[in-house]
């Protein structure tokens, strides 16, 4: 089963204009891992950005990217990354509170 490792963004980027949340599967098999993100139960698709699948001695890996704006990373409390593999689902979540702390 696919274990969805979600990201925060970097203290240079908490300080800078642009947020970027990195969702990282690792060691999964067989391949079909499917991403997605959601805002506050909200699905979002704009500035997500995935990797293809990498396979390594059977085992596969790969990433997805959610790119903020500053203002939509204000926006938004609750940020997950939603994972689905083979009929099995996993979620990940972070909210936006804990990184500013």
């Amino acid at each position: 089963m696919v274990r969805p490792r979600l990201c925060f963004p970097s203290s240079e980027q908490l300080s800078g204009g642009s947020r970027t949340l990195a969702c990282l599967l690792t060691g999964y098999s067989p391949q079909g891992a499917v991403v997605s993100w959601e805002v506050d139960g909200t699905a979002v698709t704009e500035g997500v950005l995935a990797s293809s699948e990498e396979e390594k001695s059977g085992r596969y890996s790969s990433s997805s990217t959610l790119s903020l704006s500053r203002e939509r990373w204000m926006k938004g409390e609750l940020y997950s990354c939603k994972v689905l593999h083979h009929a099995h689902s996993q979620i990940q979540s972070l909210h936006r509170s804990q990184c500013e702390g």
